[in-house]
């Protein structure tokens, strides 16, 4: 009968239905198959017990500070703030891509919204400046995986409701991994804007460069309040994404006077659709996983894995590949909420920190944003770049392999994510 449900869930994906009704449909497929109709009534029950819990307040409250942020000037402004310092280099313009997805997700979070605005923003920009639309298509995508990598970040949020780990230690554990991210961009960047001869602007003078860092500084609040308020012990992740939603709408409405009254409909109106989204998938993943662990696989799994080796460096190293299969297929967010209770288990039995591991899976199922033939992240900039989307896998193949070898260091490199948490007591 597995097999029936297994046809089912491949069936429902190549017709195209989204990944949250497949997952909800395979389970039905699964209770009428195997003749649990009885779980039926309690299905509602389990969808809705998927979504009390505490942590997931902050989904909401991040998606509304980077609405808040986005209509009320403070994107922008750290946008130009990133092109008044390094956009005379030499390439400069592809840092300014990099660096500001550095500084845009400690705020958003998602790395499909940055993908998707930033698409809107760079691509057009650098096209005007001599680079290929291929190039510039994949490097802002490619660059908006550190979303989801610097806190706050909402596959975090999910990983630690699920898994039990403190999602203030899972922001803290991004920090060093984000910027290792970027700085390999940056790293490819160089090479690159050295083989081909990238493009530079004109450089700013002093007065430019003072007069956009006063201009920024109004913005850069959100991310260190969020930032500090979390290491300091001042407040949880969720209290800071509340704070940060008011410090945005102050900045927007009273400093830059960007953002208006007759906006806020609508950036509620979004913020409820994103939220909407995500909770869905939540609870429809939720129902799937139980219908998993009905079936007694992690379970399975755990002792295929304990059967092959009980080194925790090839257990990392079969993770790490599994994973990488399963982002080419399924939406990440999906696959953590599903897989997590899988593995707990095991990372358990392999004396694996939970925090490590949860910056792992994290990254690699990000990963899959650029991954065909699923990879949501490179339908989204081809959509919006107007970029085919065979041109734009080919364009991202060198970041997409420099961010697999940067995910394996920080597997095994496990100061890389515990540094910061460690040092902070958790």
């Amino acid at each position: 009968m597995m097999i029936l449900v297994v046809l089912a869930f491949i069936v429902f994906l190549l017709l195209g239905i989204p990944i949250s009704l497949v997952l909800g449909m395979t389970t039905i497929v699964y209770f009428l198959t195997t003749g649990n109709t009885i779980l039926l009534d309690s299905t509602p029950q389990r969808l809705y017990s998927g979504m009390e819990n505490y942590g997931l307040l902050a989904i909401p409250l991040f998606m509304l500070t980077g609405e808040l942020m986005n209509s009320g000037g403070i994107t922008n402004r750290l946008v130009k703030f990133t092109r008044v310092l390094v956009g005379h280099v030499r390439g400069g313009l592809a840092y300014v891509t990099v660096i500001a997805n550095m500084f845009l997700a400690s705020i958003l979070g998602s790395a499909n919204a940055q993908a998707a605005m930033m698409s809107k923003v760079m691509v057009p920009e650098m096209e005007k400046e001599g680079y290929t639309r291929d190039f510039a298509s994949a490097l802002t995508l490619a660059s908006s995986i550190v979303a989801p990598i610097i806190p706050p970040s909402m596959i975090f949020i999910i990983y630690g409701t699920l898994s039990g780990t403190s999602i203030g230690a899972m922001f803290m554990a991004g920090i060093i991994p984000g910027i290792i991210f970027g700085m390999g961009f940056i790293g490819l960047i160089a090479y690159m804007g050295y083989k081909n001869n990238f493009p530079k602007s004109e450089k700013s003078n002093l007065d430019q460069i003072w007069k956009s860092f006063i201009g920024v500084l109004p913005a850069l609040l959100v991310p260190v309040i969020i930032t500090v308020g979390i290491l300091s012990g001042a407040f949880t992740a969720t209290e800071s994404a509340g704070i940060a939603s008011v410090v945005a709408f102050v900045v927007g409405m009273f400093f830059y006077k960007e953002l208006k009254w007759k906006k806020l409909p609508s950036i509620l109106v979004n913020t409820v659709t994103g939220t909407a989204t995500v909770t869905f998938l939540i609870a429809m993943a939720n129902l799937f996983g139980w219908m998993i662990a009905f079936e007694q696989i992690p379970q399975l799994i755990a002792n295929s894995m304990l059967s092959i080796s009980d080194n925790p460096f090839v257990f990392l190293l079969l993770v790490n590949l599994f994973l990488l299969l399963i982002g080419t297929l399924i939406d990440g967010i999906a696959a953590l909420i599903i897989l997590v209770p899988v593995f707990m288990p095991l990372v358990t039995a392999f004396q694996i920190d939970p925090i490590h591991f949860g910056v792992i899976i994290c990254i690699n199922l990000t990963i899959g944003l650029l991954t065909p033939p699923v990879g949501t992240g490179l339908f989204i900039v081809s959509s919006i770049a107007e970029i085919r989307f065979e041109r734009l896998v080919k364009a991202i193949l060198p970041m997409l392999l420099l961010g697999i070898a940067i995910l394996f260091i920080i597997t095994y490199w496990e100061k890389s994510t515990l540094f910061i948490p460690n040092l902070l007591g958790y």
